[in-house]
Formats: C-alpha cells, sequence, structure tokens
C-alpha cells in the first residue's frame, strides 16, 4: 500500500497498531452504546452501514447491538485492526486501504466517521469529504474534536498529526443537498460512560 500524506503512514504503522490496542474493552463498548442511541435517535430506516476509519470495530459492535439487521462495511487502514475487524464481518466487507484512496462504488444507509477527520492531511479533506458525500444514502454521522477554525494541535507528542476545525460546518456549506437533523458534546468528565471531549453531528441527505 503507498500513500501520498504523512498522516496515512502514521496511522497504517506502529503507531496505529498501539491504538488498536489500547482503544478495546467493555467499557469502551457500553460507552458507545450510550452514544449511539442517542447520536441516531432521529435515524430511522438503517439498513445498512459503512464506517471511514473503523479500527478494530467497537463502535461497529455497538451499532449491531442496537440495530441488529443491519449490514455493516468497514474502511480501515491499518492492516492489524483490519485483521480484527475480519473477525466480526463478513471479510469482503472489510477493505483495508486509506480513505483518500478508497473507491466508492455504492451509497449506504449510514455513513459514520468517528475520530477520523482530526487526523486527515487537511489537504486531503476535499477528497475525503466527497467520498462520505458520495457514500451518503440517508445519513452521515460525525463525530470529531470541534473548533470554529482551524487549528493544528500536537497529538502525542508528534506534530501535524491531529486538526480541529469546523468540519460539519464545511460539508453542510459545500454540499446543499445535506442538512443537519441534530448535533450534541460528549464530555470527557461524564461520571457513567468514557468519553472524549467530541462533538457529533447527524446529517441527512435530502431527496
Amino acid at each position: 500500500m503507498t500513500f501520498t500524506t504523512e498522516q496515512e503512514a502514521f496511522w497504517a504503522g506502529e503507531f496505529g497498531t498501539e491504538y488498536m490496542e489500547r482503544n478495546q474493552g467493555e467499557a469502551l463498548l457500553a460507552s458507545n452504546l450510550n452514544f449511539f442511541s442517542r447520536a441516531l435517535r432521529q435515524a430511522p430506516g438503517l439498513d445498512s452501514c459503512i464506517e471511514f476509519g473503523a479500527n478494530v470495530g467497537m463502535n461497529l459492535r455497538a451499532l449491531k447491538l442496537l440495530r441488529p439487521g443491519i449490514e455493516q462495511h468497514a474502511i480501515e487502514i491499518n492492516a492489524n485492526a483490519a485483521g480484527k475487524l475480519c473477525e466480526i464481518l463478513p471479510p469482503q466487507n472489510v477493505y483495508n486501504a486509506s480513505i483518500l484512496q478508497h473507491e466508492v462504488k455504492r451509497t449506504f444507509d449510514l455513513v459514520l466517521i468517528r475520530g477520523v477527520l482530526i487526523h486527515i492531511n487537511p489537504q486531503g479533506l476535499a477528497t475525503v469529504y466527497e467520498k462520505l458525500h458520495s457514500s451518503t444514502g440517508k445519513y452521515l454521522l460525525i463525530c470529531e474534536y470541534y473548533n470554529p477554525t482551524p487549528v493544528a494541535i500536537e497529538y502525542r507528542g508528534h506534530k501535524d498529526r491531529l486538526f480541529k476545525r469546523d468540519f460539519c460546518g464545511e460539508m453542510l456549506d459545500r454540499y446543499p443537498d445535506l442538512e443537519l437533523v441534530d448535533y450534541g458534546f460528549d464530555y470527557h468528565r461524564d461520571p457513567t460512560f468514557l468519553h472524549d471531549d467530541c462533538t457529533w453531528f447527524l446529517i441527512r441527505k435530502k431527496g
């Protein structure tokens, strides 16, 4: 697999594998169940979904418990994480590839991206936005660190690996057929569930 940005190689390599190993477990699954029960309360009729940057599938596991009949697909750049995904999804539904290089072939009722846009090289965001939009049949769920203006933040001692901005607003401005349905904020001091300080946005495609 060849990459066009430093960020892709970073997540495909050892750092991405270490991230995979520390982001698993039942506490995280419980937190994800709480998250999706709130974020998708206004998203009926979800028969299919794809997650961009699915890691080992903790989001998809929770979503499957809430929507048991949903058909699931996943894109994951790290080969080790993609291997774990194949244990919970049909292998043909797992795409071990960079999001920037993923070829969109169909739409899904739900497109999910959570904690991934913040790690995309800003020069590649337009490409990712287009793939998200083209994949969306009904709903798009974005959950990322929010900032009203673009800013780069040092991430675990690494520079140019985390970028905050208004991802939702940029997509709404870019695509007139998208409309905001719901949004919310998860706080890291939640006394019951493990959360990061992320803002989520449920977006619907019109028509």
